[in-house]
């Protein structure tokens, strides 16, 4: 589900087919995508799924998969302080 909210974000975010959008994908080097692209995706993320990414995590993030970690960290950390 992560996977597929991400890859739509950045599909519409990026006006490209969703298809085109895998697990390994990078960001800037197969998509086109700019530093600025990438926060816009990293922020509709955070608001789609109401969770705050750490910013040294975003950082990190260069493929599609890595924006998927840093949400998942991110729900789990949410749900650890919600505890």
């Amino acid at each position: 589900m992560e996977f597929s909210k991400i890859r739509d974000i950045t599909a519409n975010i990026l006006n490209l087919d969703p298809d085109e959008i895998g697990m390994q994908t990078t960001f800037i080097d197969d998509l086109g995508a700019d530093s600025l692209d990438v926060y816009e995706i990293v922020t509709a993320v955070e608001d789609e799924f109401d969770i705050e990414i750490d910013p040294e995590e975003t950082e990190k993030i260069v493929t599609v998969e890595d924006a998927v970690n840093a949400l998942k960290d991110a729900q789990k950390k949410n749900a650890e302080s919600a505890v």
